[in-house]
C-alpha cells in the first residue's frame, strides 16, 4: 500500500474529526458527524498498522482517537474534585445513613460494658477473671498508666490496631456474626477493666486515661459495626431491591464508611498517642475528646443530613457505579 496516498486520500476527514474534537460547542449534525469520523479513523488505524506500521501515522492517528474518545465518552472530573466531593457529599452521606445503626450499637455496647464492669466488681470472686490479685495491683498501680506511652510510635500502633478492628467489621460485615461478636467483646473488656479500676479506688484514673482519645476511638469502632451490620441487614431484608442490588449498594457505602473511618482513627491514635499521657490537665485532656467526637457527630449529622436530601447515599457516582435493572415497588 502506498502509504503517502492512502494519508492524502483520509487527510480531509482526519482534520475534520480534529476541528470537531476542538470545538467547545456541537450541533447534533456535528455530534454525529464526529461519532462517524472515530468510527472512520480507527478503521484507517487498523488498516495503517496492518499493511504499512509507519510509527509516526500510528502515533498521530492513536493520539486523534484518543481525544475523539474522550470527547464522546467524556471525561473524568479531576482527581482533587473527587477527594472535595467524597469528603463533602459521599462520606457524610454515608454515615449519616447508618447513624441510627450507629446510636442502636453504642447504646448497646455501653449497656454491656456497665453490666460487665459491675458484675466485675460487685460480685464475689468478680475479679478473679483478671488474674490473681497481684496481677490486679500492677495493672491498677503501673500497667494501664504506662500503657499511654506518649509518642509517634505509639500514635501508629493505636492507629493500627484500631483500624484493623474497623476493617474486621467491614470486611466480614455481610456474616453479621463477626461485627456482633467484636463489638461485644469490646465492649466486654471496656467494662473489665473499669470495673477493676473501680474496685480498688481509681476510676478517676480510668476516665481520664479512656475519655481523651476513646470518645472519637470508641465512636468510630462502633460505627464500623454499625455498618458491617447494616450490610448483613440488606442481605437479610433488601426491602424493595433485588437482594444482589442492595448488598451491592450498601457494599459500596460501606467502604466509603471504612476510609472515613481510617481518617477519624488516625486523629483518635493521635490524640492517644500526645495528649492522653500528656502531662495536660485530666479536664483539658477530656475536653479535647469531647471537642472531637462532638466534631465528628457534626460532621455526620450537618453535612449528611444535606447530602441525603440531595439523593446522595455514600455509593459511587451512577458512572462509576454501573446500571441497574429497574424493580417494581
Amino acid at each position: 500500500m502506498d502509504l503517502d496516498a492512502y494519508a492524502a486520500v483520509h487527510r480531509p476527514e482526519w482534520d475534520r474529526l480534529r476541528a470537531l474534537v476542538r470545538r467547545r460547542r456541537l450541533s447534533g449534525d456535528e455530534a454525529d458527524d464526529l461519532v462517524r469520523l472515530y468510527q472512520v479513523t480507527a478503521t484507517h488505524l487498523s488498516t495503517v498498522r496492518s499493511t504499512a506500521p509507519d510509527p509516526v501515522l500510528i502515533s498521530e492517528l492513536s493520539e486523534l482517537l484518543s481525544r475523539g474518545r474522550t470527547r464522546i465518552a467524556g471525561s473524568h472530573e479531576p482527581a482533587w474534585r473527587d477527594l472535595r466531593r467524597f469528603v463533602a457529599v459521599s462520606l457524610p452521606a454515608a454515615l449519616y445513613r447508618v447513624r441510627w445503626w450507629s446510636w442502636a450499637v453504642i447504646a448497646a455496647s455501653l449497656l454491656v460494658a456497665v453490666v460487665s464492669g459491675v458484675w466485675v466488681s460487685t460480685t464475689p470472686g468478680g475479679l478473679d477473671v483478671v488474674g490473681p490479685v497481684s496481677v490486679q495491683q500492677d495493672y491498677v498501680d503501673r500497667a494501664f498508666a504506662e500503657y499511654y506511652d506518649p509518642g509517634t510510635d505509639f500514635a501508629l500502633t493505636v492507629w493500627t490496631n484500631n483500624a484493623w478492628i474497623a476493617a474486621q467489621c467491614v470486611a466480614l460485615g455481610i456474616t453479621g456474626l463477626w461485627p456482633a461478636y467484636v463489638l461485644f467483646t469490646n465492649a466486654v473488656n471496656l467494662g473489665v477493666v473499669g470495673g477493676l479500676m473501680s474496685s480498688y479506688g481509681e476510676l478517676d484514673v480510668f476516665f481520664a486515661l479512656i475519655l481523651p482519645h476513646g470518645l472519637l476511638e470508641l465512636t468510630a469502632v462502633f460505627v464500623a459495626g454499625a455498618a458491617g451490620l447494616k450490610l448483613f441487614w440488606a442481605l437479610v431484608e433488601p426491602g424493595h431491591r433485588t437482594r444482589a442490588r442492595a448488598v451491592a449498594e450498601e457494599g459500596r457505602a460501606l467502604f466509603t464508611v471504612a476510609i472515613g473511618l481510617a481518617g477519624a482513627l488516625a486523629v483518635s491514635g493521635v490524640i492517644e498517642g500526645y495528649v492522653t499521657g500528656s502531662g495536660l490537665a485530666w479536664w483539658l485532656k477530656i475536653l479535647v475528646g469531647v471537642v472531637a467526637a462532638a466534631a465528628f457527630w457534626a460532621y455526620v449529622i450537618v453535612l449528611g443530613r444535606r447530602a441525603v436530601a440531595q439523593g446522595e447515599t455514600g455509593d459511587l457516582e451512577r458512572d462509576l457505579a454501573g446500571d441497574t435493572v429497574a424493580v417494581r415497588g
